[in-house]
């Protein structure tokens, strides 16, 4: 909960009061490697702080894994487009590690919203933020050559590496394996 309560300390000072709410409905979940905390059809109902482990996003296309997206500990996790517009998710939300993750259902951040200003100015900076990394990811895929692609990745996010199955990371930069793997030679 300190890491979750420090992280929105960041955005904005808390008042005792929302300190006090967030203590109260936050509620503490520990889930197993390959938990699905999300699958397509369901709508989201929780937004979650990964407090440690590490998440992904990813979908199916022609029956073959997406990755979207991996975030590490540390950060919200949520399907944004099914939290907040309340419609079936197209994605699945998945542990890759054992995770340590805070949650509060989506009639509470609303409520939290309301109740306190500073909660809608934390949560307005998080979404700018989720919503400039999709656009960074959406314009990499378009516009970067692959080595570069990759480069980006072993800079923002070192140690993927170590943790995330090499096709998963191929998937993530619209490689397939086999691209991915004469890159990784050639950095070596």
């Amino acid at each position: 909960m300190d890491a979750f309560l420090t992280l929105c300390r960041a955005i904005h000072p808390l008042t005792p009061a929302l300190e006090a709410a967030l203590r109260r409905l936050a509620q503490p979940e520990t889930v197993p490697a390959h938990t699905q905390l999300l699958v397509p059809g369901s709508v989201a109902q929780r937004l979650y702080f990964l407090e440690t482990g590490l998440v992904r996003s990813y979908y199916l296309r022609e029956g073959r894994e997406v990755t979207s997206w991996f975030m590490p500990a540390e950060n919200f996790v949520v399907s944004i487009l099914s939290f907040f517009s309340r419609q079936p998710s197209h994605e699945y939300l998945q542990a890759l590690e054992s995770c340590r993750l805070w949650s509060l259902r989506y009639e509470q951040v609303q409520t939290l919203y309301q109740q306190f200003p500073e909660f809608n100015f934390i949560g307005r900076v998080l979404t700018e933020r989720y919503y400039v990394l999709s656009e960074q990811r959406a314009l990499d895929l378009r516009m970067l050559p692959a080595a570069e692609r990759y480069a980006r990745l072993l800079r923002d996010f070192p140690d993927l590496l170590q943790r995330v199955p090499l096709h998963m990371l191929a998937s993530h930069l619209g490689l397939t394996p086999e691209t991915l793997s004469r890159l990784r030679a050639r950095r070596s």
